[in-house]
């Protein structure tokens, strides 16, 4: 019995050790600004990477996100940048982003999200959704490897909603306010834990 109670603790310890985050957010000081731009604008702030073209009828938000560096990053550490539809949950389907370390952003999705989603209610819909039965993932967050990286410029498109759109692939739409929509920055852990959210705009 004493063993098995030993086991436990030393069980409980370890999740509580490896869960444990390096540095709250407070410590970031992080901002985030976002705004409707013109295609001129948005390809202008994010060369040399290409910015999405948008089409008649489309909107092009151009957001950008910054940091404090912490004094002591957690070697393979990351944050994850949501930007979230708070009206239907939806997030972009697709984000062009720079950084001051360009090689250190990139897009996608990872289990990561579906954590965060599932301890914060205000962040319901970045990760997987279950639709007739079956979990589905879509729309793009942006991933940071580096504590470095900041300043973090991002723009992405929105097109009007398409009739018939199966529910599995839907994206956020337009149109849409600036107060529509959600930034949130994740710090996330080398094993993929989810340390903290924080939300950052509206």
């Amino acid at each position: 019995m004493a063993i098995l109670l030993a086991g436990i603790a030393g069980v409980v310890g370890w999740r509580w050790w490896h869960n444990r985050p390096p540095y709250g957010p407070d410590v970031l000081s992080a901002q985030a600004t976002l705004q409707l731009v013109d295609q001129a604008t948005a390809d202008a702030a994010l060369k040399p990477v290409n910015a999405e073209v948008a089409r008649d009828g489309d909107q092009i938000f151009l957001g950008r996100v910054t940091w404090t560096r912490p004094p002591n990053p957690q070697r393979d550490s990351s944050f994850r940048i949501v930007l979230l539809d708070k009206r239907t949950g939806l997030m972009p389907g697709f984000i062009a982003v720079t950084s001051a370390l360009p090689d250190d952003v990139g897009t996608g999705l990872d289990g990561s999200l579906d954590i965060a989603q599932k301890r914060y209610p205000w962040l319901r819909g970045v990760g997987t959704r279950e639709i007739n039965g079956s979990f589905w993932s879509s729309g793009s967050a942006i991933f940071v490897s580096s504590a470095d990286a900041s300043p973090v410029t991002f723009q992405t498109v929105l097109h009007a909603a398409r009739p018939g759109t199966p529910p599995e692939q839907m994206v956020a739409t337009a149109p849409a306010a600036v107060e529509d929509l959600l930034i949130a920055l994740i710090g996330v852990g080398p094993d993929g834990q989810v340390y903290w959210a924080q939300r950052l705009l509206h």
